[in-house]
């Protein structure tokens, strides 16, 4: 199963929104670059489709994602789907400020380091959207929804839907691997 069906698969079966499935995706390698899980062992692995109090940093990843349900804002801006991609651009690409971990001459995990793209976080989520929305037709939650008010009665109308959820998950991991990797 590859990475962006494994994120589907863990949304479900936890309940959790598409920017918590982006997110625990790739909580491995979000947790080894900020030193807070080196070397993940085999248990805790599957451990990452289980969220406890035993594991703080899981819990925080849960906690960043979690005003994203139905998108940034519900369904009224941003894909979360997308703003998980970016979370984790943003989380991989820095140490918490303007420069990147490779610039860091006492980085440990420099071979790890050198997999991420080096460019402002902020170009890479640029070109994030622009892919996003050239695949899915969207970037709003509520317009890849096909949800629309009608502007006489204050009604919502539902209209032709863009993209599922899941495939809005699937687009979001796939661009990670692709503008956070180079995959």
């Amino acid at each position: 199963m590859d990475r962006s069906d494994r994120a589907v698969e863990r949304k479900h079966a936890l309940g959790i929104n598409c920017c918590q499935a982006v997110l625990l995706e790739f909580a491995p390698e979000i947790l080894k670059h900020w030193g807070l899980r080196p070397e993940a062992t085999a248990a805790e692995n599957s451990a990452m489709n289980t969220v406890t109090s035993a594991n703080p940093a899981m819990e925080a990843l849960m906690a960043l994602g979690s005003g994203f349900g139905g998108g940034m804002g519900c369904g009224d801006a941003t894909c979360g789907a997308l703003v998980g991609a970016g979370m984790v651009a943003g989380l991989l690409n820095s140490r918490g400020n303007s420069t990147s971990a490779a610039a860091s001459a006492d980085n440990a995990s420099a071979s790890y380091d050198n997999q991420i793209r080096r460019m402002p976080t902020s170009m890479i989520t640029k070109d994030m959207c622009k892919d996003f929305k050239d695949r899915v037709g969207a970037l709003r939650c509520s317009d890849i929804k096909g949800i629309q008010v009608d502007p006489s009665t204050g009604k919502i109308v539902r209209g032709k839907v863009l993209c599922s959820c899941d495939d809005c998950v699937r687009h979001a991991v796939n661009l990670c691997a692709r503008y956070v990797f180079n995959n």
